[in-house]
């Protein structure tokens, strides 16, 4: 009777679990990417560049992927929240809810504010749109300058926030986000070879790329991405003492047909040259005071156009 009992309570586990892989399988995904306004055109290519691809790479996902993208003259605070809305209204409790901010961003000591065109939205007016998204899980990741002024404020329990600046007053034009797309265009980015990249492994990728660039261009960091994924106190740079179980649990692609391009030898390399590309333009941005104006827009223009045209290969 004993054994009987047991093989059935070993049936209802076995049920169980099942159960619970069914469920997490068929749980939606929803991504918001923004990119915020550029102030000047090298930055407007660019951050509408990432955001783009970031939509190109969420959709390739699969079908339970909900993918929402504003840039240009979308990328404005009442779209953002009627975005947000639509995901609010959408959006399970057992779905996972991803937001990407990428562009520009600003701290007066008090608050933080994502740079739209027209009015700017706060920290808190993102906070209380993502408190209405009901997924338990949550990804905030805001790669903008001055983003580390946002954490507090974005925080709270269930929801990872990442932030490409330590702090509020680390205010130069960042590079993470672009090391943060790139991460999930590399299967080298998948370091526990589980066919999936998670937010933990993203946030590693994109911060030893960061500082391996400025390291090569033979300057002091000016930012320094962390994280809080346990919704309370500090922000970290390692994940230890809890921080980073969230983030490593959270899976935001599993390789496949996105992938494709990037194991693509042409593409690698096509790859490869937008990365030198980009840190000729990230170097021009740093060397512009010290340059000859006409010199600058000259080398600036032909590295743009270059870029654009290295990107249309790869979209192909």
């Amino acid at each position: 009777m004993k054994g009987a009992l047991l093989r059935i309570g070993a049936r209802i586990g076995s049920f169980a679990v099942v159960c619970a892989l069914a469920l997490q399988a068929h749980a939606a995904v929803y991504y918001v990417t923004v990119a915020g306004l550029g102030g000047e055109p090298d930055y407007e290519q660019r951050f509408t560049a990432m955001a783009n691809e970031l939509d190109k790479v969420f959709k390739n996902t699969g079908i339970t992927a909900h993918v929402y993208t504003l840039t240009g003259a979308q990328a404005t605070a009442s779209q953002l929240k009627v975005t947000l809305d639509t995901v609010a209204h959408e959006a399970k409790s057992d779905d996972n809810f991803v937001l990407i901010l990428i562009g520009h961003g600003s701290f007066d000591g008090v608050e933080y504010k994502f740079n739209l065109v027209g009015p700017d939205v706060t920290a808190n007016e993102i906070a209380a749109m993502c408190d209405r998204v009901l997924a338990r899980r949550q990804l905030v990741v805001d790669a903008t300058s001055a983003s580390g002024g946002a954490i507090q404020t974005l925080e709270r329990p269930g929801r990872a926030v990442i932030a490409a600046t330590k702090s509020g007053t680390e205010k130069n034009a960042t590079v993470f986000a672009r090391y943060w797309v790139e991460a999930l265009q590399d299967p080298a980015a998948d370091t526990d070879k589980s066919d999936a990249i998670s937010a933990m492994e993203t946030f590693t990728y994109a911060t030893t790329k960061t500082a391996a660039f400025y390291d090569s261009q033979k300057r002091l960091a000016t930012e320094h991405a962390v994280f809080d994924d346990l919704g309370r106190g500090e922000s970290v740079r390692e994940a230890g003492n809890g921080q980073g179980t969230l983030m490593s649990s959270f899976i935001l692609l599993r390789l496949g047909t996105s992938q494709q391009a990037a194991k693509d030898p042409a593409k690698r390399a096509l790859l490869a040259k937008k990365e030198e590309l980009e840190q000729k333009i990230d170097t021009l941005k740093y060397q512009k005071a010290a340059m000859n104006p006409a010199d600058y827009r000259q080398q600036l223009t032909a590295a743009l156009l270059e870029l654009a045209k290295i990107q249309g290969g790869l979209d192909k």
